[in-house]
């Protein structure tokens, strides 16, 4: 199963570590509002299909059958949740394994209970006509959110073919402004994600040099967790992730009535969200179960998760290399029950 669309996005900063850094533990329990259930599990979400399904756990009420009060927060950029996590006003947010580990090398302190996701098309490098290869970006002005994911997948590009990232003019900007930056002809490449390659792609004779199609595992979408509030509320965790998995099944078994909830959380139309299907794959309870396991490709979260951590530290995204000793929780994954 796949979904696709996306908004303002993976994206960090340090200044947002120092939020976290700063909090008391007494601080963070006051602002954590209980019910006869438990905690009430607060969960941060943006635009990213992957994501989405979300909607569809509370507008069905699949927290309250799983047994466990939930609120999901959305926000409409990727940046200000990851700032609310760190800063204890979420306990748990959708984002992906390079921003946590960012985040991790700048001292918060984090867990990956649940992979949603995994990109397989909808983050692009797309360039002007007359650039017919990554290698042809050399002393071009190019343009993504500066330590975003996209940041992260031209670096990666750009390093595969031989290049640095000082071999380019990097032009910082938030997602959608560099896609229109692009389709202005103000740069001459630039790298988004949908449905900001739309956007990009109007530009005459411009193309997708790579997609995340070509790098499969390399970008994976989360849901992580404060260490602290996994450790105290393990069975809130639990039963959240229980709810994910009867949200993927409800969404299979009854696409009639979960299709509407899905395309009005996109903010696209049913058309536009069906094209980007293919280029976001949503994984199974299985394929989570297999992820979490080591391997020796990037779709193994501890493989992906090194390897992530040394090409931040080596392209200067990450001062140095993080402690993930404790990054990856499969056990909520193991105990669903089927």
């Amino acid at each position: 199963m796949s979904f696709s669309a996306g908004s303002s996005r993976r994206r960090r900063r340090a200044a947002a570590l120092a939020l976290v850094l700063g909090l008391s533990a007494g601080l963070l329990s006051a602002c954590q509002k209980t019910t006869a259930e438990g905690p009430v599990v607060r969960i941060g979400y943006s635009a990213w299909p992957g994501w989405f399904p979300w909607a569809v756990t509370e507008a069905k009420g699949l927290f309250g059958q799983a047994g466990v009060a939930a609120k999901m927060q959305w926000f409409d950029g990727y940046l200000d949740s990851i700032n609310a996590l760190n800063a204890g006003q979420l306990d748990c947010n959708s984002q992906t394994l390079n921003d946590t580990i960012s985040s991790i090398a700048g001292g918060a302190d984090l867990q990956v209970v649940l992979q949603n996701d995994y990109s397989t098309g909808n983050d692009q490098i797309i360039a002007a006509e007359g650039i017919n290869s990554i290698a042809g970006l050399k002393g071009k002005k190019v343009a993504a959110e500066e330590g975003t994911v996209d940041h992260y997948l031209l670096l990666k590009v750009l390093k595969d073919a031989g290049l640095k990232g000082s071999d380019i003019t990097f032009v910082p900007l938030e997602t959608g402004a560099a896609a229109a930056a692009f389709a202005a002809g103000k740069v001459d490449a630039a790298g988004v994600y949908a449905p900001f390659t739309t956007q990009a792609l109007k530009r005459p004779g411009s193309k997708a040099l790579t997609t995340s199609k070509d790098h499969p595992g390399a970008i994976s979408d989360l849901l992580v967790c404060r260490t602290e509030f996994v450790k105290k509320n393990p069975e809130a965790i639990q039963k959240v992730v229980d709810a994910w998995f009867a949200t993927l099944r409800l969404i299979k078994e009854e696409p009639a009535a979960t299709l509407p909830i899905l395309v009005q959380r996109s903010g696209v139309s049913e058309a536009e969200f069906k094209a980007y299907d293919a280029g976001t794959t949503i994984q199974t309870l299985a394929e989570n179960r297999q992820n979490f396991k080591p391997g020796s490709t990037m779709t193994s979260l501890p493989y992906a998760a090194e390897q992530i951590s040394a090409f931040l530290v080596e392209v200067g995204l990450a001062k140095t290399k993080p402690n993930i000793s404790n990054l990856l929780n499969a056990s909520f994954v193991d105990n669903v029950k089927e």
